[in-house]
């Protein structure tokens, strides 16, 4: 799983993007002009970056000179344009840029592009994407069920325990990987909007997703949004 920064003024693209990603499991950060891509930049270096060259404040390739002078074009960056002539695509590598994709960009090239980025060795003094630590397995440490308590709805994440090791709490893992994942999604939001209260504002910000995409992902999952209303 990585952390990619989404650059590109149209709605349309950032949001066909970030789903397409998502499904693939990284971490998606959008960001509709140059500005908000220096904010998202100095908050913390993505493992790599989408870049579209041609944006209305700042255009990509001025964005990705900025980053060099800077010190700061230490993560791969792939240009993205339907309209860039071979000399900007050129200039860009120059400076810095590891590839581009021309408008409108396929799936398959999309994906494989991506991968062949974050699979670049980071620059010198940037940092290793830390691979997540597998605790070694003993015998004497039975697995044991645990719980995350809800306001008046505890919502279950027990795993699996030896007697029914085909079952994660109530997710059942002999099925398709996307029907898995759909369950620990929708448990997962769930529990995150009765501990936020249904703000959507603070699910957004403690699940790290941008508020259209989070409501695209709750109606897709089938999770009701609204305020229960307690009873008096």
């Amino acid at each position: 799983m990585a952390r990619i920064l989404v650059v590109d003024d149209e709605i349309g693209i950032r949001e066909l993007l970030s789903e397409i990603l998502y499904d693939e499991g990284h971490t998606i950060e959008l960001a509709e002009n140059a500005a908000q891509a220096r904010e998202a930049r100095l908050r913390g270096r993505p493992d790599l970056v989408l870049l579209d060259i041609w944006m209305p404040d700042t255009d990509g390739v001025s964005l990705l000179r900025e980053w060099a002078s800077q010190g700061l074009l230490d993560m791969p960056v792939i240009m993205m344009s339907g309209h860039a002539t071979v000399d900007t695509a050129v200039e860009a590598t120059r400076i810095g840029a590891i590839d581009f994709l021309e408008k409108p960009i396929t799936l398959q090239k999309l994906l494989k592009t991506v991968a062949a980025g974050l699979a670049r060795p980071v620059a010198p003094g940037a940092r290793a994407p830390q691979a997540p630590r597998v605790p070694e397995y003993r015998a004497e440490d039975a697995p044991v069920a645990r719980s995350i308590e809800a306001p008046g709805e505890p919502v279950s994440l027990a795993p699996a325990v030896a007697a029914d090791p085909s079952r994660l709490g109530s997710i059942s893992l002999n099925q398709p990987l996307r029907e898995a994942r759909d369950e620990f999604e929708r448990i997962y939001f769930e529990y995150h909007l009765v501990q936020e209260n249904h703000s959507m504002t603070r699910v957004s910000e403690r699940t790290g997703l941008e508020r259209t995409h989070l409501y695209r992902k709750l109606k897709q999952l089938g999770i009701d949004t609204s305020r229960k209303k307690s009873s008096s």
